[in-house]
């Protein structure tokens, strides 16, 4: 339950691990560290972004596109994690063991074509600068049928162009937040946070090799700062796009019949007794499984979310929840 909302039901599922692509699972298996993987997955993000009415006003981002071909020398790359050593080939002048690259940018300097051992394969090796280090590593990137494709990419390698094109469209702005499915800017720890309520968006900076992007935003109302996690096209874990996590228009303004007292308590996810099925739906997302039972006293209706916890309708207003 929420640490400080009694009537509050626990959202569903942050205990599975997410579902990412064959490099990811491999990877992680070696143990990167990701520590958001770890308790949002594709089904929670489908039930924590709810579904605000089809009139509100969506926002289109211009995507990103790009490359291997269209890459220029010096492009910039930031490492996510020192599990990218995986994927250098050996050479000298460095321990791959050792070396200690999160957090560091690699300027792109030029890729060759390769094989590798009792491999008739041909893969596409990509080379990259580090000048903390003043060295100069060739990194694995895949087949070279693949590599050549729209919209390729390295794992634990984010394209810093591409964070800048969406921090052009979007910082310095403000829109309604629809997840509150929130971070604290310096621990990357989950916690409490709010929906659709207005956020000024401060930033968007590089994120992690599952989610490639921050998204650092201020509450219009109470000045609290956090951030969220962003996909992207490419992304092995979709449905965290920015149209999807944020709306242009006050998403109230679509439900005028629900008073001021009940919108609050459905922006901090609460229920209580009375509320209309819309105001729960809107306050918990989308239930997992419903059950509609007819007898004497009326249309009886039990809403199930994940972990245990149920809502109770009679005649559509809530009768009963447990947390």
């Amino acid at each position: 339950m929420n640490r400080r909302l009694s009537a509050r039901v626990k959202r569903p599922g942050r205990c599975h691990r997410a579902t990412v692509g064959a490099w990811c699972l491999l990877l992680m298996s070696c143990g990167t560290g990701i520590e958001v993987t770890e308790h949002v997955t594709n089904k929670d993000v489908r039930r924590a972004i709810e579904q605000v009415d089809s009139h509100q006003t969506i926002i289109t981002l211009e995507a990103y596109q790009d490359s291997l071909p269209a890459w220029e020398i010096g492009k910039r790359f930031w490492v996510t994690d020192n599990q990218v050593t995986q994927l250098l080939a050996h050479q000298e002048g460095y321990d791959k063991d050792t070396l200690n690259l999160a957090g560091h940018v690699v300027n792109y300097v030029g890729h060759h074509t390769g094989g590798l051992y009792n491999d008739d394969n041909r893969y596409i090796f990509i080379d990259f600068h580090d000048s903390l280090n003043n060295l100069t590593y060739s990194c694995r990137a895949g087949r070279a049928a693949d590599a050549f494709r729209r919209g390729f990419s390295i794992p634990m390698l984010i394209d810093l162009d591409m964070v800048e094109h969406y921090a052009r469209q979007v910082v310095g702005k403000e829109y309604y937040i629809r997840t509150g499915i929130w971070y604290e800017r310096k621990t990357e720890k989950m916690i409490d946070g709010r929906h659709f309520i207005k956020v000024h968006i401060d930033s968007v900076l590089p994120g992690n090799a599952v989610l490639p992007m921050r998204v650092l935003f201020t509450t219009a109302d109470s000045h609290e700062q956090a951030m969220v996690w962003m996909s992207d096209q490419t992304s092995t874990m979709q449905g965290r796009s920015f149209d999807a996590m944020f709306v242009s228009s006050d998403p109230h303004l679509a439900y005028p019949a629900i008073t001021d007292v009940n919108w609050e308590r459905i922006t901090r996810s609460q229920v209580v007794e009375g509320m209309t099925k819309e105001e729960c739906r809107l306050a918990l997302g989308t239930p997992k499984r419903i059950n509609e039972v007819p007898d004497q006293a009326g249309m009886r209706e039990y809403w199930y979310y994940d972990g245990g916890s149920y809502l109770f309708f009679v005649d559509g207003l809530l009768r009963q929840f447990r947390k």
